[in-house]
């Protein structure tokens, strides 16, 4: 098929790659422009830019897509289909209708569930135990097009959302080709949303902050669902900490403390593996941290390196020792 693709983060990439590699005629790639990135913030192109470049497909920037000049160059590529994988800006009703077969957008959930930016990170933060992409129609609604294929994937006990990402990436990149082969052949219609659903919002500084308050799965559901970006992270003597690994650790655990009463956050013990740390229901196990401006380093070497004690703590209100 004759199409234009639109997308802009890593998410995207393996479907362009897989559009070109089954025969179809990408005409123009849109993408968002270069943003600058870095202590030097140098201008920094998307990844669906760097990966349309070493395809040798034509790349547009717009700053907004619904202006007139990018409304008219979409007129000129005359596609069949517009492709819209995370693209990160919003189309315009004419350009929903602009093409013949419309614009299909790879959605990385299991829709009506998880309409919105952030549905892989919510889908782990939720505890959730199952997800997938959906291929749809897109319409001017967020997400509420008629869709079209899904396919299912599961979520482990301890699954990160940067392994999900890559996982659905992939299946959802497959999922493209498999619909537009039905579509081409007629075999697909459209299957209007219905049911419950839940919005993956933007991921806000407080999504990130750890409460010690909370239970020991909802924190470990927080840790790896943030993991690698943006991160959870907490404080230590006042010190930003981002905690990057962690396991949950049995209620057994506790006996082996050297502390009878712990609060939230106290350190109650330390292995070789981590740091054993009371939650406001049970025990989790912190293995790996990453304090504000340094490298990832395992936890219980954090702790040593700083002369700290059983019974100090992660969270605010604590008066740790130096």
């Amino acid at each position: 098929m004759r199409l234009v693709f639109m997308g802009t983060p890593d998410f995207a990439v393996p479907t362009l790659q897989a559009l070109v590699a089954h025969g179809h005629e990408v005409v123009g790639v849109f993408t968002q422009p270069d943003r600058p990135s870095g202590r030097g913030k140098a201008l920094k192109p998307s990844p669906v830019k760097v990966a349309a470049q070493e395809l040798g497909l034509t790349v547009y920037q717009p700053q907004k897509v619904k202006n007139r000049e990018s409304i008219q160059c979409l007129q000129e590529l005359a596609p069949e289909a517009i492709i819209v994988v995370a693209y990160g800006q919003i189309l315009s009703k004419e350009i929903l209708e602009l093409p013949p077969s419309g614009c299909i957008n790879v959605h990385a959930s299991l829709l009506p569930d998880w309409r919105g930016a952030a549905p892989i990170h919510w889908a782990i933060l939720a505890g959730d135990h199952q997800t997938g992409v959906t291929t749809m129609q897109m319409d001017v609604g967020l997400d509420t097009g008629d869709m079209l294929l899904k396919v299912e994937s599961p979520i482990g006990e301890d699954t990160t959302t940067g392994e999900l990402h890559d996982d659905l990436a992939h299946k959802g990149a497959g999922l493209l080709i498999t619909t537009l082969e039905q579509l081409q052949k007629g075999e697909l219609k459209g299957i209007p949303q219905s049911g419950p659903t839940r919005y993956a919002s933007l991921l806000t500084r407080e999504h990130e902050k750890i409460d010690w308050t909370r239970s020991a799965q909802e924190i470990h559901n927080q840790i790896r669902g943030l993991h690698p970006w943006p991160g959870a992270y907490t404080t230590f003597r006042e010190e930003t900490v981002k905690v990057r690994t962690a396991k949950k650790s049995s209620e057994e655990s506790v006996k082996e403390s050297f502390v009878k009463t712990p609060k939230p956050g106290e350190v109650v013990n330390y292995r070789q593996e981590g740091l054993l740390v009371q939650t406001g229901e049970g025990l989790i196990l912190v293995t790996e941290v990453q304090p504000a401006g340094k490298k990832t380093m395992p936890a219980r070497d954090f702790f040593l390196g700083r002369h700290a004690h059983v019974g100090e703590g992660f969270g605010e209100g604590w008066i740790n020792h130096e």
